[in-house]
């Protein structure tokens, strides 16, 4: 797996524990897993009574098979003692989390200057959009809840940096690159940037572009038309969305006007009207 492929299953392990609580007793499950694994973290075995948001975190961690790198303590200032020795603690409050990242809090916070105090209680990090991190808790309100918070928002004592990566058996695949538009690339062309034929031609059918499109392109800019090309040549392995986002229409406006019933079903050599 991935390291992203990685924090994906320590966030849904977490998630499959959403609702579990004292008062129906389902939290006794983590708890008796956290104790299962020997030795025991300060050789101390956690009661049913006991604050259990660590040993959520931990708990987390043995069953997703992530214990490497998501430390095992039952105690929010140990598990950050942890994280430190490791080399893996993150102090400063406006870092941006990813998923799988464990954030610890301190209540007594008063909102001036670094939260340094001791830690009250700690969470793991399911994603963040924009400025707001999710974050899934064992312990919050004595169940597993979810809780909002901002980025560097008040409270935040710090975040502990499970490495994924190092138990990771798969690197990341490099994202692929976004083709531009068939308008810009013609602009590029009449601009001299992609060169001249017939090296031209090499480079821009080497980028996945049809030659014969571009070059109808060009030619309505240099007579002052701009007008975008009527038809689409696909290629091997062209999909419906793509050709849709390289001449700037929708998916359904190719559907309507080429007729066709299955999205997904598209031919190489296949001419499709574009207006």
């Amino acid at each position: 797996m991935t390291e992203k492929q990685l924090r994906e299953k320590a966030v849904n392990t977490a998630k499959a524990w959403a609702g579990y609580k004292e008062s129906d007793g389902t939290h006794k499950k983590i708890i008796d897993l956290y104790n299962s694994v020997k030795p025991l973290p300060r050789g101390y075995a956690v009661k049913y009574n006991d604050e259990w948001c660590a040993v959520f975190v931990s708990a987390v961690g043995i069953a997703a098979g992530l214990s490497k790198v998501i430390l095992r303590e039952c105690g929010c200032g140990a598990m950050i003692d942890l994280y430190k020795a490791a080399g893996r603690w993150q102090e400063n409050d406006a870092y941006v989390p990813g998923a799988g990242d464990v954030v610890f809090y301190d209540w007594q916070d008063n909102g001036r200057g670094d939260n340094a105090g001791y830690p009250d209680h700690v969470g793991l990090v399911c994603g963040v959009s924009g400025s707001a991190v999710k974050v899934i808790e064992g312990n919050k309100n004595d169940a597993v809840e979810y809780r909002d918070l901002p980025v560097n928002g008040r409270y935040i004592r710090g975040y502990g940096l499970p490495d994924y990566k190092s138990v990771a058996a798969e690197p990341e695949k490099p994202a692929e690159p976004v083709k531009k538009s068939l308008a810009e690339v013609a602009r590029e062309v009449k601009a001299g940037i992609w060169g001249d034929n017939p090296e031209r031609k090499k480079r821009l059918e080497a980028a996945g572009y049809h030659y014969a499109e571009v070059q109808a392109a060009v030619n309505a800019l240099m007579n002052g038309s701009g007008s975008a090309p009527a038809t689409h040549t696909v290629k091997k392995g062209e999909t419906l969305s793509a050709i849709a986002r390289e001449h700037g229409i929708t998916v359904a406006a190719l559907e309507k006007l080429n007729h066709i019933k299955d999205v997904d079903v598209i031919n190489a050599g296949q001419v499709l009207k574009l207006r």
